[in-house]
């Protein structure tokens, strides 16, 4: 079967354990000529931690693991062949984006010195690991949601705009800071609020029909329901021009179209 191997040495760790990269390699190349293995690489890092993690990312903090994540993206193989599993990780939050990262590729680990290791192997701990994993998806796509959040208050507090799709009656180019009055949908807002003014007491399917029949539609260019009636009936402040932003509030930031 096709692996590559990896290899790693940290100044300390060096020290404590006389794990060279060399004699790494060479024993990572004799196992895989005893077992019959078609060696394809072995990837390094030298001088870095088995512990190091890039938070930002949540990723393995190692150019060497990278650039063997790189390979396994791009070309089929069956395992990461190692002298032990520490040259990999040396915690459990580590052990839990390799194994993350591993089997997303569907690649073993081949541990020289722990010959029955497996990610795939069943223990207590493949609860703990699997339950971290969730967690650790779940906390990447709560901080970017966090990210985008801050974002778009610091530029509503500026009177910028914040991003996201713009409401019916606006459109937005791609790298202004403002949105702009989309005059064709603008007046159908307007027609809204008129009938609405009107006539108080109609429900809002009859303002729907009633929309149909003046011939607008919608932003998708098909005829208006009351669920569209009823997003615009809702909004009427943001089209009065008060522009609101979680607990933000940006007075006269849009001209008014009603």
């Amino acid at each position: 079967m096709n692996v590559i191997g990896y290899v790693r040495v940290s100044t300390s760790g060096q020290a404590k354990d006389g794990y060279s990269l060399s004699y790494q390699q060479d024993e990572i190349r004799s196992y895989c000529q005893e077992q019959g293995w078609n060696l394809q690489y072995i990837f390094s890092d030298e001088g870095i931690s088995g512990a190091k993690v890039d938070e930002n990312a949540l990723e393995v903090d190692r150019i060497g693991f990278q650039s063997m994540l790189a390979a396994l993206a791009t070309r089929t193989y069956e395992a990461v062949v190692v002298l032990n599993t520490s040259r990999l990780w040396r915690s459990d939050i580590v052990k839990v984006l390799v194994h993350r990262e591993f089997k997303k590729y569907g690649v073993d680990v081949k541990s020289i010195e722990q010959p029955t290791y497996s990610i795939h192997k069943k223990d207590p701990s493949d609860f703990l690991i699997n339950g971290l994993m969730e967690l650790l998806d779940a906390y990447q796509r709560l901080e970017i949601s966090m990210k985008l959040s801050r974002g778009r208050n610091k530029k509503a507090q500026q009177g910028g705009y914040a991003g996201g799709r713009a409401a019916f009656g606006y459109k937005a180019k791609k790298g202004q800071k403002a949105i702009e009055i989309n005059l064709d949908e603008a007046s159908a807002v307007q027609r809204v609020f008129e009938l609405k003014e009107l006539f108080p007491d109609w429900s809002l399917s009859e303002l729907a029909y009633q929309m149909n029949y003046d011939r607008f539609t919608t932003a998708q260019g098909k005829k208006f329901t009351k669920v569209q009636v009823k997003r615009i009936l809702d909004r009427k402040e943001f089209y009065q021009g008060l522009y609101l932003y979680g607990d933000i509030k940006a007075e006269g930031l849009h001209q008014a179209i009603i």
